[in-house]
């Protein structure tokens, strides 16, 4: 029988408290699960778990232009290198990272089942495949191998991996990030790139900028499900205090339906969006058992039509039955409208806090400054010790006869390397390259191509001491890097605001009382049903850089350019009532409506206005490539028709009765090739004139009639209306009548009016006339517009500059005149397009 080991007697034993031992045992646990599991990281915004992930997949060679690997091999390199936990638990992170309705920008890519909306669960990992996405990979870890960020031993030691990733964007704030720690919890909101990177660039450039204008530039969260934030209160205070409960709300639209049963239309609330992180298919259950209970009165169908294409949930009213109440049931009762606890906490120099916006963004710019820093003084170090070998090198092909002379007499190597030290006044690494040297370096070519890498590399190392010295040229290339990410991943917001929390909150206090009633009296319905809001007379101004001001025409009406951004102004207004629709027309030719009484009333005299995108549904945002035209339909639009002209030169003409009782979808008006897109719109009656203008300088012209122009249906794809030459497309498209004058500006910043009765009729389709000659066989014609007396042309170029001329000061010419320069342009710059200023 073995001898018992008597602990006792060795001496070894240390009495200590039990309370003691359990406080530091639970303190040390505490800490590892708030620093190493639960809280992200401000600098990457990562968990460990995904940073593991994301390394694991760099080092297999998982790039965005790699076939897909199976997820269970990359769960098992996570496991067997970095992350000795779970496999499930690294799976479940990892199918986040895919998911585009839980990650705003996702930074894996997936092929197969990573579940859905419904909560539907995915694929066991031995079936879904997955790679780095294009953001993820050129985002995260497109610098890992630069010495930008520090390395420490895995677990067992037999591995580096890196303490934080070399973010180029706040993917923190971008992707948002959720947590349970003990004792403290994270719930950051997702936000928009472009956003989000505008708001860098304006810490960059101020940063005492003020907390006003840094949330006009961030207004709210972007959640990737879309929906509708309303009131700004609670992202005022999360974006301040670090901490606030933002009001989220499904988006649901009116339509008239046919009924389930009879033939009979009903009306039906129809739900495209619902708040973030909220089970569709938890939802409608949730509906359903309400209904079956009495607690929901008034709907006598629902059901799931949703697809490919979107979500659509049919909620079927009852007859007589008020759909704003029974909305206002579903706000209440349902996650149809829910709170965003935000809570922006993360892991800051190795202890959790509490951030607010303001500090989470310059957390990210210190730490892009720092990964610069240290990037650019590997390069520069790298770069050095290139320039010390081929200095050598060059040395030694200048006294080649001395080198070979040495290498003759040495016995060995050591020799041979000890003499060209001493001789040559070189040191042991470039004595080491010359010995290296293959004989085709002798060769004159080789010589020369030594010369050269020489001065590149002292260009090189010129500029990144440069970079290095002047924190203001490094900040430049910060700001250049934020906006080439900007271009190739931003994209339009989802998540529609709605300031307007005082309204919302008086409606929630009156559906409230009537929620009490129907929890102690289950059976009884709703009575007295709330009348309509009469329709109010209101003025629209739309602005250059998209925004949209509604106006009270019984007000006083505020300056046009008060509370615009910089270079910002007016070039449309719209007299109309809260009643109608406004029509965005898009450059994917497809109209999107929204209710003039849905656009946020301008409040005080300062007021820029509401972005025009905001208000439209998350479907419409994503396929807003770019806004042509946006109108109110007339009184009369049978009598009215729009003219469409795309960038190739198809032209349509479309009646106006197309555009009524549109869904919130929207619907093409067009139909366009993939190399084409929608440039202008017109309204115009038969018997107009229309003028098209190329960029080569031609200018056609013929009258609107059914024989040049006949209307078209909406499938229709239009006719060509001008003959355009290779390389040229259309820049402009104005009706006039027979005083009228036009004024044509080109790239290089000529420009001249001339009558628009010099140009005589022709046909559809012709060739056009040549009404306007070039200084330079570069140029091209920018635009085209009326020329209307005493009006302000904003001339915009591709350095985002805005210039106004005014047309009076253009002179008149004939059709072989050149034009006068009007516009002193820099290099590189030239004229993108004009716009009207209020027209």
């Amino acid at each position: 029988m073995a001898k018992q080991l008597n602990l006792l007697s060795t001496g070894q034993v240390i009495t200590t408290a039990l309370h003691t031992e359990m406080q530091r045992s639970y303190l040390e646990y505490a800490m590892s699960v708030i620093v190493g599991r639960a809280l992200p990281d401000v600098r990457d915004g990562l968990k460990p778990v995904h940073r593991r992930i994301l390394y694991a997949m760099h080092e297999l060679g998982l790039t965005p232009d790699r076939p897909y690997r199976k997820c269970a091999r990359v769960v098992g390199d996570v496991l067997g290198k970095y992350h000795p936990h779970g496999d499930q638990a690294v799976y479940d992170a990892l199918v986040r990272l895919v998911q585009d309705f839980s990650s705003r920008y996702p930074l894996l890519g997936g092929h197969g089942n990573f579940g859905s909306v419904d909560n539907d669960p995915p694929a066991a990992m031995r079936y879904t495949e997955t790679r780095l996405a294009p953001i993820g990979h050129e985002g995260m870890l497109t610098e890992i191998g630069e010495e930008t960020v520090e390395f420490i031993g895995n677990f067992d030691n037999s591995q580096q991996e890196p303490t934080v990733l070399p973010a180029q964007l706040p993917f923190l704030l971008l992707n948002g990030c959720s947590g349970i720690a003990v004792g403290m919890a994270t719930n950051i909101p997702p936000h928009n790139l472009g956003e989000i990177v505008d708001g860098l660039i304006a810490l960059i450039d101020n940063p005492d900028l003020t907390d006003e204008k840094l949330f006009d530039i961030i207004p709210g969260p972007d959640f990737p499900t879309g929906g509708e934030i309303v009131g700004n209160s609670g992202i005022r205070e999360a974006y301040t205090a670090g901490k606030g409960g933002i009001l989220l709300r499904g988006v649901a639209t009116l339509e008239e339906i046919p009924a389930t049963r009879g033939s009979k239309r009903r009306t039906a609330i129809i739900i495209t969006e619902l708040p973030y992180q909220v089970n569709k298919a938890g939802w409608i259950e949730k509906v359903a058992d309400l209904v079956n209970q009495g607690r929901l009165h008034g709907i006598s169908d629902l059901r799931d039509e949703s697809d490919r294409e979107g979500m659509r949930v049919v909620i079927e009213l009852k007859r007589d039955t008020n759909p704003q109440e029974v909305l206002q049931h579903l706000y209440h009762q349902t996650a149809l409208q829910t709170t965003f606890g935000a809570i922006l906490l993360a892991i800051v120099d190795g202890q959790p806090r509490q951030l607010s916006l303001r500090q989470m963004l310059q957390e990210f710019l210190s730490f892009r400054e720092h990964t610069l820093n240290r990037r650019y003084s590997y390069e520069l170090s790298k770069a050095e010790n290139r320039i010390n070998l081929v200095a050598g090198l060059r040395k030694a092909l200048s006294n080649l006869d001395e080198v070979i002379a040495i290498l003759r007499q040495a016995a060995d190597g050591s020799t041979a390397k000890m003499n060209l030290c001493s001789r040559l006044d070189l040191s042991e690494v470039q004595a080491d390259a010359i010995l290296a040297m293959p004989l085709r370096r002798l060769t004159s070519l080789e010589q020369q191509n030594l010369q050269q890498e020489f001065d590149q590399l002292n260009e090189q190392i010129t500029s990144l001491r440069k970079l290095l010295d002047d924190r203001r040229e490094l900040l430049k290339v910060l700001k250049k890097d934020l906006r080439s990410l900007k271009r190739k991943y931003s994209d339009s917001r989802r998540t529609k605001l709605i300031f307007t929390s005082e309204i919302a909150v008086k409606a929630d206090k009156d559906i409230s009382q009537q929620l009490t009633t129907d929890e102690e009296n289950p059976k009884s319905k709703i009575q007295n049903p709330k009348s309509e809001q009469p329709a109010e007379p209101a003025i629209l101004e739309f602005t250059q850089r998209g925004y949209v001001r509604r106006l009270s025409s019984t007000g006083k009406k505020p300056k046009a350019e008060n509370g615009l951004h910089e270079h910002d102004f007016i070039i449309q207004t719209e007299s109309t009532d809260t009643e109608k629709d406004l029509l965005i027309l898009n450059t994917g030719g497809k109209v999107y409506p929204v209710k003039v009484g849905e656009i946020p009333a301008t409040t005080g005299r300062s007021s820029r206005g509401t972005p025009l995108i905001t208000m439209l549904t998350s479907t419409a945002q994503g396929n807003l490539e770019g806004v042509v035209s946006r109108f109110v339909l007339p009184e009369t639009p049978d009598t009215t028709q729009i003219v469409l002209l795309t960038k190739q030169g198809r032209i349509k003409r479309l009646s106006m009765e197309e555009f009524t009782n549109l869904g919130r979808r929207g619907i093409t008006i067009l139909k366009l090739k993939d190399d084409d897109e929608l440039s202008f719109t017109q309204f115009t009656t038969t018997g107009q004139h229309l003028i098209l203008a190329s960029s080569g300088g031609r200018l056609l012209r013929f009258i609107v009639n059914d024989e040049q122009l006949p209307v078209m249906g909406r499938a229709a794809m239009g006719l060509q209306a001008f003959r355009l030459v290779k390389n040229q497309q259309m820049v402009g498209c104005v009706t006039v009548s027979k005083d009228d004058h036009l004024f044509l500006v080109t790239e290089e910043g000529y420009a001249k009016r001339m009558p628009a009765s010099n140009l005589r009729a022709a046909n559809r389709g012709d060739l056009g006339i040549q009404m306007l000659k070039f200084h330079n066989k570069t140029d091209n014609l920018a635009g085209m517009v009326r020329a209307t007396p005493g009006v302000e042309v904003a001339l915009v170029t591709n350095r985002e500059r805005v210039v106004r001329i005014s047309i009076d000061t253009v002179p008149i010419l004939d059709r072989d005149a050149k034009g006068e320069s009007i516009l002193q342009l820099n290099r590189d710059e030239k004229i993108i397009t004009l716009v009207g200023v209020g027209l």
